[in-house]
């Protein structure tokens, strides 16, 4: 029993220390900042490849045209968003699922500003590559929107934040005591993947003799497309211990739902164009589907122990 105590206390002591309220409102300051100083310096890198004093190797379409500075802020704030939603692991699952539609959702309106320093304004529209990919994601972003707010709408608020841990059921207790261990876990090891990529597009853009030319992805999915791979593994093993905390068949099919739905977001990395487009945009409406579905059950349920 002591030993269950002692680390219970160690994950909760490690958990403080990277996920606290403080160390939160620290963090967005310091996003922000680094925001605000790597758009100035993307603008400044543009006007000098645009003079011809310096000649970057990165992808031409970021170093063009003054508008996809913009998309630098938003790497920086998207790491932030990624921070929030290990924030919010612990505390509710349809939080924690809310925030990778909302990192989606905030993906594909950085890619809008890269659409936009490319755009070709002709009778063409619709024969442009360029052009065919701003109409898919403006009205992708219109739509992830919506069914955001509708997520955030029908998703419940019953959860273990403004609680003790210990006025809650064991089996609670030992849920979120895995789930703070999971959110210790990924902190560290979602700055070293940032890390790793960061440096990778550096090294290829920089030279252009580097082998991580010929491996370097779409930039829209560096980090991303591992980033959600964990989070596929996240998402199942929140699953198989929430059998440890519930056997009810609508909760199952919920966490169940979740997990698929994470997978059709980590497959649109793998395809372009309007595949990508209308894969995220369903895995978004298959996951609040679950959920409609899933408080219906609960509905029922509460109507039944009331009768």
């Amino acid at each position: 029993m002591s030993m269950q105590y002692s680390v219970s206390n160690t994950i909760n002591r490690l958990y403080s220390a990277f996920l606290s309220d403080t160390l939160k409102k620290r963090s967005e300051k310091l996003i922000l900042t680094i925001a605000i100083i790597g758009f100035i310096i993307h603008l400044i890198l543009i006007f000098l490849n645009d003079l011809s004093i310096i000649e970057l190797n990165g992808d031409p379409d970021l170093f063009r045209n003054p508008i996809a500075a913009i998309y630098t802020p938003f790497s920086f704030i998207l790491i932030y968003e990624v921070y929030l939603l290990i924030y919010y692991l612990p505390k509710s699952i349809t939080t924690y699922i809310s925030k990778q539609y909302e990192i989606i959702t905030l993906i594909i309106i950085r890619r809008l500003f890269k659409d936009l320093a490319n755009l070709e304004l002709s009778s063409n529209w619709f024969q442009i590559k360029n052009d065919l990919q701003f109409t898919y994601d403006i009205i992708a972003a219109i739509l992830l929107f919506l069914l955001l707010y509708l997520f955030h709408y029908f998703s419940k608020k019953k959860n273990s934040e403004g609680k003790s841990l210990s006025d809650l059921p064991v089996s609670v207790q030992k849920f979120v005591n895995f789930k703070r261990l999971l959110a210790v876990i990924l902190v560290p090891s979602l700055l070293l993947l940032a890390g790793k990529s960061l440096v990778e597009w550096l090294v290829a853009s920089v030279y252009s003799s580097s082998p991580l030319n010929s491996e370097l992805k779409d930039i829209n999915n560096i980090f991303f497309d591992e980033f959600f791979t964990i989070l596929i593994i996240v998402d199942v093993l929140l699953l198989l211990l929430s059998f440890f905390h519930t056997d009810e068949f609508h909760k199952v099919i919920r966490n169940s739902g979740f997990i698929i739905s994470t997978i059709l977001i980590r497959l649109s990395f793998s395809v372009e164009g309007i595949v990508n487009t209308a894969l995220i945009v369903f895995a978004v409406l298959f996951g609040l589907l679950i959920v409609i579905i899933h408080n219906l059950y609960e509905h029922k349920l509460e109507k039944l122990s009331d009768d």
